[in-house]
């Protein structure tokens, strides 16, 4: 018998819908996990939706996206690693026959590897589908050879969630921010207009916009020998002009998506009470106004993060 279940499925560009699609039975060492709550990407999911994604490893139409989702395990197959009832974080899944799943989180029911399931609280509600860009945050402070920030740029949701990062490390960061609307809900921390700081010798600055064209400016905010950390995803070429980044002996440094070890920790921190993901979570909708929720989230200023609620949509 063939599986189905109802998936976001983007047809092309600003093609989306919900969707009822096959799904794949599965394997020895699956989880099957009915999805209670998913989070839209304003980065990476908006350029997939905009068409304006780069060339990237598994692009194609149709897909379904996601890679933030929470929901409760239902079914395992021939594996000990979770129970039956858990609730768990979902970075994405790639279970839908044709359809790629790109990143393929956005379903009410889907399977995927269960070694890929991170457990977590399941009084975190719809936060814990947040655990990807705060594992995304940490990633970019737990490297090796890397500073804490003392400039970050961009007051959305990696924005804060760097800063409240960098607070419990000790740290007191400057958050910059342009748009009214996200100028508030800062926690321990200062948020300021660019032009209202005067400050040009800034250690550690981590630009959360994925806007390349601040690049060159931030790069003339920095102190001799400081280092710019690109928190972002940039879809334009990054370029600058090479006297300033040369006088300045700027180093440049990209951070990438969350590792494993990343959410592991990230949870970790959660359920310590040392990183609170609360108020970050501004719009919801159910998960049959999909279409309204994306374009919601990605051009609407006062939303920081819109999450899709799958119950009632199975």
């Amino acid at each position: 018998m063939t599986l189905h279940t109802n998936a976001i499925v983007l047809e092309g560009p600003r093609n989306l819908s919900l969707q009822s699609i096959a799904m794949d039975a599965p394997d020895v060492g699956d989880a099957v996990v009915a999805i209670r709550h998913s989070g839209v990407s304003t980065g990476t999911e908006k350029l997939f939706w905009s068409g304006d994604m780069p060339p990237f490893p598994g692009m194609g139409y149709p897909l379904v996206p996601g890679y933030e989702a929470v929901g409760e395990v239902v079914e395992l197959r021939g594996t000990n690693s979770l129970r039956v009832g858990d609730t768990v974080f979902v970075p994405g899944a790639s279970c839908y026959g044709p359809v790629k799943g790109l990143f393929g989180a956005a379903a009410s029911t889907l399977t995927t590897k269960a070694e890929r399931l991170i457990p977590v609280d399941p009084g975190m509600g719809a936060e814990g589908a947040l655990l990807a860009l705060a594992a995304t945050a940490r990633h970019a402070m737990a490297g090796l050879r890397c500073e804490l920030p003392e400039l970050i740029v961009g007051h959305g949701v990696v924005g804060r969630l760097l800063a409240r990062l960098a607070i419990a490390a000790g740290a007191k960061p400057v958050v910059w921010e342009i748009e009214p609307s996200r100028m508030h809900g800062q926690e321990g921390y200062e948020v300021l207009r660019p032009e209202d700081d005067p400050r040009r010798d800034y250690t550690c600055i981590y630009d959360a916009t994925g806007d390349a064209k601040l690049i060159e400016s931030l790069i003339g905010r920095l102190a001799k020998g400081g280092e710019l950390v690109l928190c972002g995803f940039y879809p334009e070429p990054i370029s600058f002009a090479f006297p300033l980044a040369f006088m300045k002996e700027a180093r440049l440094r990209i951070a990438a998506e969350w590792t494993p070890d990343d959410l592991a920790a990230t949870r970790n921190l959660i359920e310590g009470g040392l990183l609170s993901l609360s108020g970050l979570i501004t719009h919801r909708r159910p998960a049959h106004a999909a279409k309204e929720g994306y374009e919601t989230a990605f051009y609407d200023s006062s939303c920081l993060k819109m999450i899709l609620d799958w119950e009632g949509d199975a």
